[in-house]
């Protein structure tokens, strides 16, 4: 339980888009945490304007800003700063494109003090924190929330913030009930102001697979095609000849490693949303937008966790060459990669 005497949860967020504002803003409204949101493309215009934010949740609001913004991931130990308490992280998590996130979050991290929170996307992401702060929590967030950032510092949230909370399990802690007693406590501040949902997940690899029947199929497939997920479900035979066997091959997948996700999985994450609102997965805004897509979290992994037990995953597999190709390209469009001058004829 959260001593409302006490003083406020010291908390940095990175990722100041939607799902992160969303989040500051539940965290703040609660009176019980005190958010230092590290920004980058929209800093300027929060720093000096604040957000605008219009939400399911929380109505609309001009001018808001957490405790504190800043640009940079704080050093607490160069700049002598008390101890975060919690670092919540909402950014895409792309291990294919330096920097790391661990490298990144590593200047804030007090080893054995700070509780690191995930409220990101797909499989095994808590691997690098676990081999790079062996002796810190990391809690896992799935989130349902429907947010996103139009005009910078501008956040459109269209349906209520559900989380699902729990603790991946660090080896080297080896304290499952100290881990869970955290992800309550932060359920609890997270959840005070009473405008979000958040449920404990007491097996948080079911909800990740879970999750990913979507992610790691219609999330990718919508961004390659140009469809969004009203449209594909339009678009002919793609739900029957592409997006209903690759969300069998997570299925059998996650069955085989022992979470039994059921048989109507499928017909839910196809129909999740309403037809009429023709929204974007996360992975079609990024590619249209020209930015890096999280596929490697969202599809590798789950591929490679199948190759281990002798899953076939022919449609996966095509779905991954093809993320994998357009993350070259822009790359590539970044300057990350350089490729032979054109022979002149």
């Amino acid at each position: 339980m959260v001593n409302t005497e006490t003083k406020k949860a010291n908390v940095l967020l990175l990722g100041g888009g939607a799902v992160g504002t969303i989040a500051a803003l539940n965290i703040e409204a609660g009176g019980f945490g005190a958010v230092t949101a590290v920004l980058r493309s929209n800093f300027k215009i929060v720093q000096e304007e604040g957000y605008v934010i219009e939400s399911v949740d929380h109505g609309k609001l001009k001018g808001w800003r957490p405790t504190r913004v800043v640009n940079s991931v704080p050093n607490v130990v160069k700049e002598s700063l008390p101890p975060f308490d919690y670092i919540v992280t909402t950014t895409k998590n792309l291990p294919d494109i330096p920097p790391s996130l661990t490298s990144i979050i590593a200047p804030a991290v007090t080893p054995g003090h700070t509780i690191i929170v995930m409220i990101q996307n797909g499989l095994n992401i808590e691997k690098p924190m676990f081999a790079e702060f062996p002796t810190n929590i990391v809690l896992s967030g799935v989130s349902m929330i429907d947010a996103h950032e139009g005009r910078l510092g501008e956040i459109l949230h269209e349906e209520h913030d559900t989380l699902f909370l729990g603790a991946f399990h660090n080896p080297t802690i080896n304290d499952k009930g100290r881990e869970i007693a955290e992800a309550k406590k932060f359920i609890e501040i997270y959840n005070k102001a009473g405008k979000s949902t958040v449920h404990f997940s007491e097996d948080v690899a079911f909800g990740r697979w879970r999750k990913l029947v979507f992610n790691a199929v219609l999330n990718p497939l919508c961004a390659v095609l140009g469809l969004d997920d009203a449209r594909i479900r339009l678009a002919g035979s793609a739900i029957e000849g592409l997006v209903r066997p690759a969300m069998r091959e997570i299925v059998a997948t996650a069955r085989k490693l022992g979470h039994d996700l059921p048989d109507e999985i499928m017909d839910t994450m196809i129909h999740c949303d309403p037809m009429d609102l023709y929204l974007k997965p996360s992975m079609q805004c990024d590619l249209e937008k020209g930015n890096y897509m999280e596929y490697e979290y969202l599809v590798g992994e789950p591929l490679r966790e199948a190759e281990k037990i002798g899953v076939p995953t022919p449609t996966l597999n095509v779905i991954y060459e093809i993320c994998k190709a357009l993350q070259w390209r822009i790359m590539e469009e970044r300057g990350l990669v350089v490729v032979p001058p054109k022979r002149v004829l």
